[in-house]
């Protein structure tokens, strides 16, 4: 079995599908059943990091306690359902999936938004066919990205023998679409595209490149910090993952 040549793994939230206003929307909502006061999208990208709770720590000039992160994190997710059926995809990135694929190039998404609302919602777009995987997060939200990368790029790199229908945890209850070319993936020659310093975090713990995107949660300059290329379009970060991994 053959060795693509560059690979990239999609960020969902963000990146692929623009829901700025969703998660703005459900944050100052949140904030305001906690009795915090409303923040701006610029305020917003320039403090907001993972682990999440350090990003109320920033706002609050406090860590919350376990029980305050559960209220937060309920109300932000209870929220964001709401406002989430008015996004939709980044402008270009239907185009962008379709040539990639056409190409014989491959290509995967990886979000720590929940699978089980992930997959629904790539299929809702009729995309799902265009990547070799998706895979959401399961477990508690909140955390990097970093391990599942690492388990993500494993199951892709054994191919269709190593049970590609995970969901980035081992635990095999995710999705597999044709996704273009077949064969095993090189971490080397993988670029993560996404929108948060965790993107380009993980991607480096998993041996992989990264290209960061400023049309979501980070400020260029916190994006510029990770130590990896920045673009304001999903077209350059494409551009870009082809120089890089050549």
């Amino acid at each position: 079995m053959g060795t693509h040549a560059t690979h990239i793994v999609w960020d969902w939230n963000g990146t692929l599908f623009h829901d700025t206003e969703a998660v703005m929307g459900a944050t100052n909502a949140a904030f305001a059943e906690l009795g915090l006061p409303p923040i701006t999208l610029d305020r917003y990208r320039e403090l907001y990091c993972v682990p999440i709770p350090r990003f109320y720590e920033r706002l609050l000039g406090r860590l919350p306690t376990d029980a305050e992160w559960l209220v937060m994190d309920e109300a932000f997710h209870r929220h964001y359902a709401a406002h989430r059926p008015a996004c939709g995809l980044t402008e270009g990135a239907e185009l962008l999936l379709e040539s990639w694929q056409l190409a014989g190039r491959s290509q995967s998404i990886l979000s720590m938004y929940g699978h089980d609302e992930l997959t629904p919602l790539v299929r809702g777009f009729g995309i799902e066919a265009r990547f070799l995987r998706v895979d959401g997060r399961t477990g508690p939200s909140g955390g990097s990205k970093s391990e599942h990368m690492v388990r993500h790029l494993a199951a892709l790199t054994a191919g269709p023998s190593g049970g590609g229908h995970g969901n980035g945890d081992g635990h095999g209850n995710g999705t597999a679409g044709r996704g273009g070319a077949t064969g095993r993936i090189d971490p080397g020659r993988t670029v993560v595209i996404g929108d948060a310093v965790d993107d380009a975090v993980a991607a480096r713990h998993a041996g992989a490149h990264a290209v960061l995107y400023t049309g979501g949660s980070h400020s260029r300059a916190s994006l510029a910090a990770a130590g990896v290329p920045v673009v304001d379009t999903l077209a350059e970060a494409v551009e870009l993952a082809e120089e890089i991994a050549a």
